[in-house]
């Protein structure tokens, strides 16, 4: 846990923004270890749900301490059904970005929701139009969370007005691997105004606009936002997808393609871009380096400038697509400006290498991504870096481990003297359900629950 703090350095010189008006989830690392729950909430009468929002309130952590990261953080999003049906006013409704009033499901096009993915498929809870509140509960340890959750539940406690259609709990040791056994959640960017203090070899952090409403972005502009302003600013947008995740297929398709456990655990590496460890491609490329995995000084402090024909790592790889750095080959403009904050959390036990039959267990992950236009942003990453390889220069390939695979699906690995060609992919995380989110501010969330 002391190497995170290492890397998030707090100078309170450096502070731009209001901290104490921005929702924690924003700004504050996930915790290592985590404990926690996500709760889907449907409003049934608007009055009852606003005595709930001024109940919950004290409760809702706010962004002011984020660089201490302890104890347990709450956090209240809404759909723009969940809005409406609160009683937000209708003038302030239409000030909302259309693909947020849309909802997730219907911008499937989009987002490259197609084949298992698509929206018909999902779990029943997310197919119906009733997502208002999406709230999460998240601890670095047992302990808080427990304490944290009760509070939570009694402040929902006999309120007919609302209904808790979806609860799930999830916890992640020290290690944070997901389910796939990878270490996860290792780059992010940071937010200028902050108070960050980003050391030697990390990325600048991004315009405090490019995540939080009501402030200047990359281009030097405040964009428009929701409005009344108490409304909007300091708020953000977050998207949340629920993906099971398919282990045994994918230790299969690792399997039927090498010839020893090293073999195996090489192409796997290829496909991710990072060695189970953490240990990136790059700086790493023949065998697992553990102790660069560990290292979150050096575990991202790297580029893909000198792996120029993607020999060390493939240009198709999951993590050289989502966040390509300075590729020379990639047709892109500014990659900077298509990051988005990740707050995912794992559910489920990790499938060691070794198993191969699906054994029919609920695990995954569910996506939480953060951004001032998250619904924009995560439609490109899905139709644009993650299941089109025009990009790349790679034609049909898609990302191995979040895209979703044709029939005799490709993933193409260089290596001296030919290119690897390896057939036969699956969709090895397939989405059950999303929805897009609004984070408003302290200010919003009190607004909010005094609408007469």
């Amino acid at each position: 846990m002391a190497l995170e703090f290492l890397k998030r350095i707090f100078n309170p010189n450096k502070v731009e923004i209001e901290l104490n008006e921005i929702q924690a989830l924003i700004l504050r690392s996930r915790p290592i270890p985590y404990f926690g729950t996500v709760a889907i909430i449907e409003i049934k009468d608007a009055v009852a749900a606003r005595q709930m929002l001024q109940k919950l309130l004290p409760i809702v952590s706010s962004a002011e301490d984020w660089h201490k990261n302890e104890g347990a953080s709450v956090t209240l999003t809404f759909t723009y059904k969940g809005l409406e049906k609160i009683g937000v006013p209708k003038e302030s409704l239409e000030t909302f970005p259309e693909s947020f009033k849309e909802g997730m499901a219907d911008r499937s096009r989009f987002l490259y929701d197609i084949g298992v993915n698509d929206p018909k498929n999902w779990e029943r809870v997310f197919k119906r139009s009733h997502i208002h509140i999406a709230a999460a509960i998240i601890a670095n340890n047992e302990e808080a969370w427990k304490s944290k959750l009760e509070e939570f539940r009694s402040k929902l406690a006999d309120n007919r007005g609302i209904e808790v259609i979806l609860s799930h709990n999830f916890s992640v040791s020290e290690e944070v691997k997901n389910v796939f056994g990878f270490r996860d959640g290792i780059s992010n960017p940071e937010i200028e105004g902050s108070g960050i203090e980003v050391p030697p070899g990390f990325d600048r952090p991004l315009k405090a606009g490019e995540f939080i409403l009501g402030y200047p972005g990359e281009a030097g502009t405040i964009k428009p936002f929701p409005q009344p302003e108490v409304l909007g600013k300091n708020g953000s947008f977050m998207v949340f997808r629920k993906y099971q995740s398919q282990v045994a297929e994918f230790n299969q398709f690792v399997k039927e393609n090498s010839s020893s456990p090293e073999e195996g655990e090489l192409l796997a590496a290829k496909m991710v871009g990072r060695w189970r460890s953490g240990a990136p491609l790059v700086l790493a490329p023949e065998k697992d380096d553990e102790k660069l995995g560990d290292d979150l000084q050096k575990n991202n402090d790297f580029s893909f400038k000198d792996d120029e024909y993607g020999k060390k790592c493939p240009f198709s790889s999951h993590i050289r697509r989502m966040n390509p750095r300075d590729s020379k080959s990639f047709v892109l403009e500014d990659e900077r400006l298509h990051r988005i904050i990740r707050r995912s959390v794992t559910f489920g036990d990790i499938v060691p290498p070794d198993i191969t039959k699906n054994d029919g267990k609920e695990r995954g992950q569910y996506f939480i991504g953060i951004s001032a236009n998250a619904m924009g942003t995560l439609e490109f990453l899905q139709k644009q870096w993650a299941n089109d390889g025009n990009a790349q220069n790679l034609g049909t390939e898609k990302d191995p481990v979040i895209g979703v695979q044709d029939k005799d699906a490709l993933f193409s690995a260089p290596a001296d003297p030919f290119i690897k060609r390896y057939r036969g992919l699956q969709t090895y995380n397939i989405v059950k359900g999303g929805e897009y989110c609004f984070i408003p501010s302290i200010s919003a969330l009190k607004w909010i629950s005094e609408l007469p």
